[in-house]
């Protein structure tokens, strides 16, 4: 069942935050953030694992991930501060029936890196997926070397379940990963709220 296009929302971020539809049309911003922080983003970067192997063109990520929206097995958001493309957010391997779970990937601008507009995001896109979808567990995905990430989902209170050996193959290499997860009974009031409690204490 697909509940897409869908758009999130929140005004107390600093500044305006949304979650919307990448499309097509975020192809010229999309580009030009990427590459004015190639230093930022490169190291992280999934790779081809054999020379014969091709990455998918934007156009063709654009149209691969807009089917599987549709078919309700992925989600992919542009990151919006102030109306302006800051970075992407994607859910993944949205899975049904016994397992109701899917899986978080994002990057973002360096420009807006330690303002909170990260776990802010991945805690509108975690209760979207609990709330309104009705998924039992989210995860996320990080490699041990990735502090910006890590604290992410350390500021979120995911539950760091070990290391998933050569996972991914990026920067040139398979890649350990280590694997946060959260269940929708960790967070009964919303992990946006958790977030807004944590921000408000620190």
């Amino acid at each position: 069942m697909s509940h897409w296009p869908v758009v999130l929302e929140e005004a107390e971020a600093p500044g305006t935050l949304i979650l919307r539809p990448l499309t097509t049309k975020d192809a010229r911003a999309w580009r030009q953030v990427r590459s004015e922080n190639s230093r930022w983003l490169s190291q992280w970067e999934a790779t081809a694992p054999e020379p014969t192997d091709t990455l998918p063109t934007y156009r063709q990520m654009i149209r691969s991930l807009t089917a599987q929206a549709r078919r309700g097995s992925a989600l992919p958001f542009a990151i919006e501060v102030d109306g302006r493309f800051a970075g992407q957010l994607t859910v993944s391997g949205i899975s049904w029936g016994s397992l109701k779970s899917a899986s978080i990937g994002y990057w973002i601008d360096e420009r807006y890196a330690g303002r909170g507009l990260t776990p802010t995001a991945v805690a509108m896109a975690t209760d979207y997926l609990f709330f309104s979808l009705g998924l039992h567990r989210v995860e996320i995905n990080i490699r041990p070397e990735n502090a910006p990430s890590l604290r992410v989902v350390e500021k979120l209170g995911f539950r760091d379940e070990g290391v998933r050996v050569q996972y991914l193959h990026i920067a040139g290499d398979w890649r350990d990963h280590r694997t946060f997860a959260l269940v929708s009974d960790d967070v009964p009031g919303g992990l946006l709220n958790y977030w807004k409690r944590v921000r408000a204490t620190a």
